[in-house]
């Protein structure tokens, strides 16, 4: 909860009937609570969503110099390229090591239509390499009806010549360089 002199009018919006910050505002107090990476995925939702405003959040930074969350914005700005299309913190940190280990981008939560209709849109995908990979987290893939459809998924997209590889989400931040390594390794497979 904000007093009324600690907001600029521009930090302030109506939703629906309802008085709150602006999406700026809303992200600069965000900053002061979460890690950057999830700051990050907000400032990537604000932006597919068509809320975000540069000039806005420039103009807010610029008048809330010295104040915390400040910089954890700026630096994430200094580097900002638009949404990376990832859905969690683990799929961040898988492209942090993709990026890390110097390997090429796949293309993230991308469309991959299946010749009997319908279609899949994997984690990661190397569409040159035919290679997916997946990070699983027991939130969504534990429960026994999706822990089935993945491995009928993975079957279908066999048969189509295309290579799984699935991560537990644990994996991607306990052991980033054999992820890394592993990475490399069905990569250069793929290639031969």
């Amino acid at each position: 909860m904000h007093s009324g002199t600690s907001l600029a009018r521009d930090d302030l919006t109506v939703v629906n009937g309802i008085s709150c910050t602006a999406v700026p505002r809303t992200l600069l107090d965000l900053a002061t609570q979460v890690e950057p990476r999830s700051l990050k995925r907000s400032i990537d939702r604000a932006e597919e969503l068509r809320r975000f405003d540069l000039t806005a959040l420039d103009e807010l930074l610029a008048r809330s110099r010295g104040r915390r969350g400040v910089q954890a914005i700026a630096t994430i700005l200094a580097d900002y390229t638009g949404p990376t299309g990832t859905r969690s913190d683990a799929e961040d940190r898988l492209l942090e090591i993709v990026e890390d280990a110097h390997l090429p981008a796949p293309a993230v939560n991308t469309w991959i239509p299946l010749p009997e209709g319908g279609g899949y849109s994997p984690d990661f995908l190397w569409r040159a390499e035919r290679l997916i990979v997946e990070v699983d987290s027991r939130t969504y893939h534990a429960r026994s009806r999706a822990f089935r459809h993945d491995r009928k998924r993975d079957r279908r997209l066999a048969l189509l010549g295309f290579e799984t590889r699935r991560y537990a989400a644990s994996e991607v931040f306990s052991e980033p360089r054999r992820v890394g390594d592993e990475l490399r390794a069905f990569l250069d497979n793929a290639r031969r």
